[in-house]
């Protein structure tokens, strides 16, 4: 009996063996070589479902996308506006391995981007993406009338994610400076600020 294979799955073992050559060596590292070696398989198996190593990159690039809102998903909100964004802005940021290894290959696409036209067009996805996210949960506070009057929603969008960003920047980076348990308290700090 022939074995049935899930072709997605297959593809995600590939993306998350992208995953750890990129964070071992960066995305100038990135080769589908490298990638068949670090998964164990040959060249050809991994050319089955990606033509490209670019087609790779960008597939890589969506998943962790894709898991942070499958994540989001399954989260046990209370109808809390303020705990439920927090529970949103903590499955994005890296509280545990498995967001920090999204966090370090988000950065290595973050800086890539700067340089590479396709990376940039991928990352620019990503970042709109977050926007329309944290532009959201602002809206949400603002429609169920617990900010401060008067505040800028697009202004607190900006200030919102930026400060997600550079907590995941800065922690990622250099954990031992900023450690785990002062992301969140920083992000409720935030939010100390703009609610009533």
């Amino acid at each position: 009996m022939p074995k049935i294979v899930n072709h997605q799955e297959r593809k995600e073992k590939i993306a998350e063996a992208a995953w750890q050559v990129i964070r071992r060596e960066g995305l100038d590292g990135i080769t589908v070589r490298r990638v068949a070696d670090e998964l164990g398989i040959s060249l050809g198996s991994l050319r089955y479902y990606f033509d490209s190593q670019n087609e790779l990159i960008a597939y890589s690039m969506r998943l962790i996308s894709q898991r942070a809102n499958e994540r989001i998903q399954k989260l046990p909100f209370k109808g809390e506006p303020r705990h439920d964004i927090e529970l949103i802005i903590a499955e994005i940021t890296p509280l545990d391995e498995e967001r920090t290894l999204e966090s370090e290959v988000w950065l290595a696409f973050a800086g890539k981007a700067v340089s590479d036209p396709d990376i940039r067009a991928l990352s620019r996805e990503v970042h709109d993406e977050l926007h329309a996210g944290f532009r959201r949960m602002i809206d949400h506070l603002i429609a169920r009338s617990v900010t401060k009057e008067g505040i800028n929603a697009e202004f607190e969008t900006k200030r919102l994610h930026a400060l997600v960003d550079g907590l995941v920047v800065h922690h990622t980076t250099f954990p031992e400076l900023f450690v785990r348990e002062e992301l969140m308290a920083v992000v409720s700090y935030h939010l100390d600020d703009i609610l009533r």
